[in-house]
């Protein structure tokens, strides 16, 4: 009889040490989840460049008289007609005479920004219409179409010089921006924006041009049902290389729809 109990206890350790043995790795696993999630979500900031398409109108008033600015629509009322009650601009392009570098429009709009309690995203662009080429500076996180004036006139103190004013509507342009990029990674080669909300970016593997570009999006754009989206191209510097990259714009996206259009981009290019 001892012997009979003294295996049922045998076997109850048995088991129970199985249990912990599974109930440990399952534990153990989670973590290995949790601590690759972690890893896979680090935040990080980069400089880049964005080029888009975009059709553009020229700004006649607020203003300093006789200058050159540039209004660049809001890319997800093209979309999605999201108008709010408040007409705020999207994003401003301040036309100069001369070429800025990248590092003193930095330092100019860091000293406007601290001088004036403001959250203004100044960087380098140019815009490209028809065979016609104007350097500006292109600035985010103006609240108002009536400031726009006075936010030119801190960068015109800082040494600025505008160029002298232009008029159109609804003008095909081509605007390059390089810029900083604060993004999440949420998977590898997946990347969510810090600063602004619905803009995702994925990597793809090769080089295209323009044109490539342009032929490969209109092709899947046809051959999908969900076109509610807004694409563009650039790169990323990265440890002393290029990584080539697509700029996402969609509301509610979910990381299954922007895998589904970088692989239509990779399968494109091989």
């Amino acid at each position: 009889m001892k012997k009979y109990y003294a295996r049922i206890i045998k076997t109850q350790k048995n088991i129970f040490v199985v249990q912990f043995c599974l109930d440990f790795k399952k534990k153990k696993d989670m973590f290995k989840k949790l601590i690759i999630n972690a890893l896979h979500m680090s935040t990080k900031e980069l400089i880049g460049k964005i080029i888009i398409q975009e059709n553009i109108d020229t700004i006649d008033e607020n203003k300093i008289p006789r200058t050159f600015v540039i209004n660049v629509p809001d890319p997800y009322k093209s979309y999605y007609s999201r108008f709010t009650h408040i007409n705020k601009p999207n994003s401003i392009i301040f036309v100069t005479k001369q070429l800025n570098s990248f590092e003193k429009i930095l330092r100019i709009t860091k000293r406007i920004n601290k001088a004036h309690d403001l959250q203004l995203d100044g960087a380098k662009c140019e815009v490209s219409i028809k065979s016609r080429k104007l350097n500006g500076i292109r600035v985010k996180g103006i609240n108002r179409y009536p400031e726009i004036r006075q936010i030119q006139q801190f960068y015109k103190d800082e040494g600025c010089e505008f160029a002298r004013s232009k008029k159109f509507k609804d003008t095909d342009s081509l605007i390059r921006i390089n810029r900083f990029f604060n993004l999440t990674v949420i998977e590898k080669g997946i990347y969510k924006s810090n600063t602004e909300p619905n803009v995702f970016y994925v990597e793809v593997p090769k080089f295209m041009t323009w044109e490539e570009f342009r032929t490969y999006t209109f092709e899947i754009k046809n051959n999908i049902s969900d076109k509610n989206y807004d694409i563009a191209k650039g790169i990323f510097y990265l440890n002393g290389t290029i990584m080539e990259i697509l700029r996402i714009v969609k509301p509610k996206t979910t990381v299954d729809f922007l895998k589904m259009i970088q692989q239509k981009y990779i399968d494109k290019l091989y």
